[in-house]
């Protein structure tokens, strides 16, 4: 597949996981969790579609199929590990609400 196929592959399915993360918050806000833990779990999934293309991308590099990597790429990287990492902190925030 191109390494520009690729990259919009990941920037998409991670900016669906952020927004799906930011639904989830929304939700947990107005006390209706069980809508936040559905958007939680959409998210997860959207973003391990985009973890598993870069897992492919780090295996074959492994092998010693090297990948150029541009600016696009970088962007995409970006995406995915913003997108996880908002993912990880509102499944936290969501656990306060709960409190």
């Amino acid at each position: 597949m191109d390494i520009e196929v690729i990259a919009m592959q990941l920037v998409g399915n991670a900016g669906e996981g952020r927004s799906l993360a930011f639904e989830a918050l929304a939700h947990a806000k107005k006390n209706e969790f069980d809508l936040a833990q559905e958007k939680l779990k959409k998210s997860k999934e959207s973003l391990l579609r985009a973890h598993s293309l870069q897992t492919d991308l780090i295996c074959k590099e492994a092998d010693g199929e090297k990948t150029e990597i541009g600016l696009l790429m970088v962007h995409a990287q970006d995406h995915l590990m913003t997108a996880m990492l908002a993912k990880d902190l509102i499944t936290e925030m969501i656990e306060l609400y709960k409190k």
